[in-house]
Order: C-alpha cells, then structure tokens, then sequence
C-alpha cells in the first residue's frame, strides 16, 4: 500500500482516531473517525513503515490540540480558523458554543470527499467549509482578510500542515497570519530535526513518491516564528502528555531510565533532540 497523495495523510490520522475510540478506556471519542479514515486508512497504517509505531503521538496529539481548543472557547475566542484540516471532525464531536464560528481550509477533492462522507451530519457549532490550496498566497490572504474582519478574537490552528512545508513557505505562513490583527492565537505541532530525520529514514521514500516528505522541523523550535511576529506561549510536549495521559510507548521505560542516569548535560541533549509537542502561539 502506498500513499499517493496528501488525502492519504489525512486518512490514516483519521484510523489513529479511530482506533483510539473504539477502546474502554478511549482518551475521547470520535464516532465519524473510522467513516473518514475508510478502508484505505486502514490499510495505510498497517502498511506504511513506521506507522504504526507513531499511533500514540497521534492520539496524544489529538488530546493536546482538544484541550488548548476548549481552553480558547472558554477564553473568549469566536472563531477557530482550521489551515489543512484534513479529516478533523471536532467541529462535530467537541462540545462547542453553537454560536462559535468554525472555518476549515483544505484542498477542494478532499473537502468534497470529507462533505460527502459527512452528509446528513450536524455540526455543533457554524461551521463553514472553504477549498483553498494555502499554497495560493492571493487566495489566502483574502481568506485570512475575510475572516479576520468577521471576527473580534480568532484561533489558527495547523495539525499535522507545517512538517510538509518548507521553511520558506512555514514563515510566509506565519506572516500573513500576523498580518490579521485579530488573530490572536496560533496552535501547531512541532517536532525536532533528530525525530523528522528518524522517520524519515524509515517511511521517507513512500511519502516522497505521494509528494508529501517531511520538511519542517526548526532547529531553534518555536523562536522561528519570532521573526515573523509570533512567540511561543506554551510547550506540551508529547513525551509528558503521554505519560500524563497513559499512552506512552512502548518500551518508554528504557528511555526514563537511561534519562534518569544520564548525566545533566547528557539530559539536556536527550530533551532538546527528542522535544516534541504543540505550541500556543500569541502575538509578540
């Protein structure tokens, strides 16, 4: 099974979802996941290297994004401005003020596969679906323009987008978001160069055939957004959430204890190579 498109990448997120749905003891549930991901999904993760060994930061990843969500709607924010949002049904399963203002981007056959899939469902807040390569920058700007002036305090979101772009392209992003005063916060994922270069060596020549390699992984994390006017507010990184969380993985014991007995300095180089986690981002 091969991954012949960014669709492809969107799907087997979607399977993660849920799997981690269908078990007792489920971190959330997502009854759309498994009508999203379809058999295709399904048969991605089993058989693309790699994938299956990286379920858990999904799923923690998904709790991570599900909580700086909520704490944002219960901050104030009235509109989630959703970049790449693949096959994300939280406007669906979240439990969101009907009067927030929910807008998802993402590439027109995968909105449209996503509608199809999703006809005869509610949405428990405004949702409004918009087809957009975000790699048009006169079409993005007007989107972010347009939201922005309907708007008084808005949340970006971008899971699973910046790793497949190029550094270039991640700061004309994070540009044109500043250039929207009303965007006031920014979630996104990030991972660093040591764990990108492990994945990649494993699954690197499947997603370079579907076009989507992994790309993005600054060495100085979330500082590289302070020279487009965004700084890092908060860090939850994936190894503590997952312990927090009890989805750590397996053999995650060896790591403590070779952490635990390394020493102060070696700890620092084992933190910052294996950091990995979502950043708030706030205006500078």
């Amino acid at each position: 099974m091969t991954v012949r498109n960014v669709s492809d990448t969107a799907r087997w997120v979607a399977w993660y979802r849920a799997e981690e749905s269908d078990r007792p003891d489920a971190l959330f549930r997502d009854p759309l996941a498994r009508r999203l991901a379809g058999e295709r999904g399904r048969d991605i993760v089993q058989s693309l290297p790699g994938a299956r060994s990286i379920g858990w930061v999904m799923v923690v990843r998904t709790c991570i994004f599900d909580a700086l969500i909520q704490q944002a709607v219960a901050d104030g924010i009235d509109t989630v401005l959703n970049l790449a949002a693949g096959f994300d049904a939280r406007p669906y399963r979240l439990p969101l003020p009907p009067a927030l203002r929910w807008v998802e981007v993402d590439l027109p056959p995968l909105l449209q596969e996503k509608q199809v899939a999703l006809a005869g469902e509610t949405p428990r807040c405004r949702l409004e679906s918009v087809p957009l390569d975000l790699g048009d920058a006169s079409g993005r700007a007007a989107l972010f323009a347009r939201v922005g002036a309907a708007s008084r305090r808005t949340l970006v979101l971008s899971e699973g987008l910046l790793a497949y772009l190029e550094p270039a392209a991640v700061l004309d992003l994070a540009r044109a978001l500043h250039a929207q005063p009303n965007f006031e916060a920014w979630c996104t994922d990030l991972t660093s160069p040591f764990i990108l270069q492990r994945y990649m060596r494993r699954a690197n020549a499947r997603l370079r055939d579907a076009g989507t390699p992994l790309k993005f992984a600054p060495e100085e994390g979330e500082e590289f957004f302070r020279q487009a006017g965004w700084m890092g507010e908060q860090f939850l990184t994936i190894a503590e959430e997952s312990h927090r969380l009890k989805r750590e993985m397996r053999g995650a014991w060896i790591f403590k204890l070779l952490y635990r007995l390394s020493t102060p300095s070696r700890r620092a180089e084992m933190a910052r190579r294996y950091r990995s986690g979502v950043v708030r981002l706030c205006r500078t």
